[in-house]
């Protein structure tokens, strides 16, 4: 089971930018597809961004155009850039494989996550 750790959050004004990392400490080469996750207070976690082995890439609609991910599997690493960022937009991010991994009884494994910020 791969283990990721995420980075690059903060406090950024509303229009502001953030690169988020997140780095495996085993390959990522046979994972499909990975992506970033969030979970916005009192609200349910969220894909928000996918990138497969392909580099097919899909966004959810309310970071289309500003979020973009990549992969890079020699480095086994995950970024997600954040641009024109938004209130909304504050939350926990977390990266992970799509579906997530599993662990013991089937219990989704997570990392920390990097809490992101987004104010004035």
């Amino acid at each position: 089971q791969v283990q990721f750790v995420e980075s690059g959050g903060g406090l950024v004004q509303p229009g502001g930018s953030l690169r988020l990392s997140c780095v495996a400490n085993g390959s990522i080469s046979s994972i499909y597809a990975m992506g970033w996750y969030r979970r916005a207070p009192g609200k349910q976690r969220e894909l928000v961004a996918r990138i497969t082995n392909a580099r097919s890439l899909r966004y959810t609609d309310s970071v289309k155009a500003r979020f973009i991910i990549s992969r890079d599997n020699v480095e086994k690493m995950v970024i997600l850039q954040m641009n024109r960022l938004k209130p909304e937009d504050t939350a926990v991010y977390y990266c992970n494989s799509d579906p997530p991994q599993l662990g013991r009884g089937g219990v989704e494994v997570w990392g920390q996550g990097t809490l992101v910020t987004v104010s004035t």
